[in-house]
């Protein structure tokens, strides 16, 4: 009985190990995803925007994989206290990640269907171009956040956390301007509704680097974040449609 401890023990904490390490294979995954997504929005190539519809579906299979590995640590190790935290924030973030890369397959396909559309010009060239650098804050966001789970970062976590609201911030702005510019062109309003849309698609992927970011930070103190969300996202009050 002493000799077959150690092996089990050891068999148990390399399940954890592959565990993580799936998670992270995902998280590489949706970050790819995502900057395909990015590059659409600038190039709107329908053969980019293709492989990032597709590339989707490896995101759904690796969530997958995640759960069923997860339930069988549950049922046959019944892990408590940290490990029970490990297997619970892995299910969670396999989950956020999954949404990640349906967000990236839904600007694919809008940035796809913009190349049907007429192009925008003069002063609505701004607003294209406020889309990018959208793209651009919420991808670090979630670079930050997987950084911060490879590292068991409680204060990279709390970061990305806070800094949520910047998100919101331009979200907003951006949402303004984009139906202002609608309003005053009805040949190029199916464009600006796919610029909306695609908009909308990036703030939630902010979200979910933010909700992981709460997971991150249980994980790695035990501690729930106690402080209110920062939040502001305004569109309900300042944009009207």
């Amino acid at each position: 009985m002493k000799h077959t401890t150690p092996h089990i023990v050891t068999a148990y904490e390399e399940a954890i190990r592959k565990l993580r390490s799936s998670v992270v294979e995902m998280a590489g995954a949706a970050e790819t995803q995502l900057d395909g997504a990015l590059s659409c929005l600038t190039h709107r190539d329908p053969e980019l925007a293709s492989a990032v519809i597709r590339g989707d579906h490896r995101l759904d299979r690796e969530e997958q994989g995640i759960e069923a590995h997860a339930m069988r640590l549950l049922v046959l190790r019944q892990p408590v206290a940290d490990d029970l935290r490990e297997v619970m924030a892995a299910l969670k973030i396999a989950n956020n990640l999954e949404r990640v890369g349906d967000y990236a397959a839904n600007i694919a396909k809008r940035s796809a269907a913009l190349g049907g559309l007429p192009d925008l010009g003069g002063a609505d060239l701004g607003v294209a171009a406020a889309l990018p650098e959208l793209g651009r804050m919420v991808r670090e966001r979630l670079s930050a956040v997987v950084d911060a789970y490879v590292e068991a970062d409680d204060a990279a976590a709390l970061d990305v956390w806070r800094r949520d609201e910047e998100v919101d911030a331009l979200y907003t702005s951006l949402c303004g301007d984009i139906v202002r510019a609608a309003g005053g062109n009805a040949e190029l309003f199916a464009t600006h509704m796919h610029l909306l849309f695609m908009a909308k698609n990036l703030e939630r992927i902010g979200d979910h680097a933010t909700n992981i970011a709460e997971v991150v930070y249980f994980l790695a103190t035990g501690r729930p974040l106690a402080e209110e969300r920062p939040k502001a996202d305004r569109t309900s009050e300042t944009v009207k449609i």
